[in-house]
């Protein structure tokens, strides 16, 4: 088969070259650094609820499969398990194991899962991203506050109110731009009504901008990311991310009888770069800030080789 014809080509392709061209703009200041904000709140507010409810909208609860969560999910957090236990059980293990196990789903996974397995294979992805950050961040926080609450007792201090904290991450996961959409579409396909074209036509048209400004935008955060003094750190949680999870992943869908696209899709989420949100807990809990963005860095500038090597071994496997 011809290179530029071939189904992995194609749709990793357009991906990258849009992230290349939003590193050249942020790297020649054409978007600069104070825009970034303002460009991701376009992107998450009003951009993303619309491409994901248009979606789900038309998705009835007999057509998912929930199989693939119980792929993915066991086998992110035994990867997270993992890292804490190899590195002992710090702050600092558990924001690298998040980083390790939490997948660019949304900037990157909706626009190349879509391109690559049609919107059969992006609902099998959203399914995902309606309760990926609820479980990660969850079980991220709950693990993280409990070792800080260990560490102040060592210390003979107060420890902070561990559930009130978790509470806090599940209000913020819940209530927001990615799972509210999710659901409410969901919600909507059931009641078997379809949306009126003055409605769904808007929605079509900024779903349709959603792909190329996230993607360009994740160039530009890129070209504003240090590597410098963290590529040997790096390089283990990237392995770990970008090729070790797809394999778990693999093994706990064969586990539980996932196969054909869902599996494709499963894995190949796996093997997307790292996701932003785990600088979050990084800021948040003050431990390894610059070794995590050297990380999200170094991902997704890998993220072409091994997503190469992923799809195209689930290609010949299928």
């Amino acid at each position: 088969m011809n290179l530029a014809s071939h189904p992995v080509f194609v749709s990793l392709t357009p991906v990258f070259l849009l992230v290349g061209l939003g590193f050249m703009a942020g790297r020649l200041q054409w978007i600069r650094e104070a825009a970034l904000k303002d460009l991701s709140n376009l992107v998450f507010m009003v951009l993303i609820p619309a491409l994901l409810f248009r979606t789900m909208s038309a998705v009835r609860f007999e057509q998912l499969d929930l199989r693939p969560m119980l792929a993915y999910f066991p086998s992110t957090l035994l990867l997270l398990g993992l890292c804490v236990w190899r590195h002992g059980a710090t702050t600092r293990s558990v924001v690298l194991g998040l980083a390790a196990t939490f997948s660019n789903m949304v900037m990157i996974g909706i626009t190349l899962i879509e391109l690559a397995y049609g919107k059969q294979g992006l609902v099998t992805l959203l399914t995902l991203v309606s309760v990926h950050a609820l479980i990660q961040l969850s079980v991220g926080s709950i693990v993280l506050e409990l070792i800080v609450a260990r560490e102040a007792r060592a210390q003979g201090g107060e420890a902070r109110r561990l559930w009130a904290t978790v509470g806090s991450v599940a209000r913020g996961t819940l209530i927001h731009p990615i799972p509210l959409p999710i659901i409410s579409g969901l919600l909507f396909a059931q009641t078997g009504w379809s949306l009126p074209g003055v409605v769904d036509k808007p929605l079509q048209l900024l779903g349709s901008a959603f792909g190329p400004i996230a993607l360009v935008l994740v160039g530009v955060s890129l070209a504003a990311t240090p590597l410098k003094g963290h590529w040997r750190a790096a390089l283990e949680v990237v392995a770990a991310k970008n090729l070790l999870l797809p394999l778990m992943v693999a093994v706990g869908a064969w586990s539980v009888g996932v196969t054909g696209l869902p599996l494709t899709v499963v894995v190949v989420t796996a093997a997307l770069p790292v996701g932003a949100n785990v600088f979050l807990f990084a800021q948040r809990y003050q431990t390894a800030q610059e070794l995590t963005t050297a990380t999200m860095g170094l991902s997704t500038l890998a993220a072409p080789l091994t997503l190469s090597l992923v799809m195209g071994l689930m290609a010949w496997l299928n």
